[in-house]
């Protein structure tokens, strides 16, 4: 058992407030069925998904700083469930800590903006972490299995990282950028079966959607035939906007490459409650767009 309760600074980002309502109603279940404790950032600000920076990096800078802050009001660490959120906000935060040593005068500009809006200052006291390595390195796998009370036998999952997991800071202690196993780990942990694949380190097309819309819909389905040809029951993803392309997007994805898909897209909080006894109702697994339910009878829901 855990020695004690695992808390955190919640930062759901904007996505699951939004178009993925389910990625924030499974991560409330989740974390309440693993004895988890969020508290809510709820004065929290858009990260940004990377664009702030193509106007100004001070603004990208800001605004995060203050998002930090935040959490390091409460002496806690930022945990968020979608790994743009993670990637932008981590990568501010490794950058104004370097900062703090080599360039203290940009902390002071920072810190100055947010002291004309009354913000508390970022100290870099604290780090950023994405759900799924505060469940691999903080919970532990082990305690996971412990958790599961229908293990997900028989089921294959295919993982998809996306691009800002697994890239976006310079160091990532806690998986191989090139080879990441976390998310295999964690199907394993609940008895699924992980399914590699070229793509799933890739990016899933989301930030060409809004100007090269073809393209970005045939990178979506290309990685969606690979999962399938190997056998996939489902693409399982810790990013929603991925999951955007991957699952809301995927009957205009079939449009384009003239094929049909209908490949279930779970986000990762969903696979797991499923394993440790949260019902398929409170995780809104009827939201998805492609219908989840082959996924829930193969598991005999």
């Amino acid at each position: 058992m855990l020695s004690q309760t695992l808390k955190y600074a919640y930062f759901p980002g904007c996505v699951a407030q939004g178009a993925c309502r389910e990625l924030y109603q499974s991560t409330q279940a989740l974390t309440q069925a693993l004895g988890i404790q969020l508290v809510e950032l709820k004065k929290a600000a858009c990260c940004g998904s990377g664009t702030f920076k193509e106007d100004s990096q001070l603004l990208e800078d800001t605004v995060n700083a203050r998002n930090i802050a935040l959490a390091e009001e409460l002496n806690l660490p930022l945990l968020t469930h979608c790994s743009t959120c993670q990637g932008v906000i981590g990568h501010v935060n490794e950058h104004l800590k370097e900062c703090q040593t080599t360039n203290p005068n940009y902390i002071e500009q920072v810190n100055g903006l947010l002291h004309k809006e009354g913000c508390s200052p970022y100290r870099g006291s604290t780090d950023v972490k994405h759900l799924l390595y505060a469940l691999v390195t903080d919970y532990g796998l082990e305690e996971i299995t412990k958790r599961v009370t229908r293990k997900l036998t028989g089921l294959k999952c295919a993982a998809f990282y996306g691009c800002y997991l697994l890239r976006a800071q310079k160091s990532m202690p806690y998986d191989d950028p090139f080879q990441p196993e976390a998310m295999e780990n964690v199907f394993r942990a609940v008895g699924a079966t992980p399914i590699y694949y070229r793509g799933r380190t890739q990016c899933c097309g989301w930030p060409l959607s809004s100007y090269a819309t073809t393209q970005s819909f045939k990178m979506a389905g290309m990685h969606i035939q690979e999962a399938l040809a190997l056998g996939a029951d489902c693409m399982v993803t810790p990013c929603p906007l991925c999951h955007l392309n991957l699952d809301s997007r995927q009957p205009e994805v079939e449009k384009v490459i003239e094929q049909r898909l209908g490949l279930p897209v779970l986000h990762l909080p969903q696979l797991i409650a499923l394993a440790v006894g949260v019902s398929p109702k409170e995780l809104g697994l009827e939201r998805h767009i492609v219908s989840t339910k082959p996924v829930l009878e193969k598991l005999g829901f």
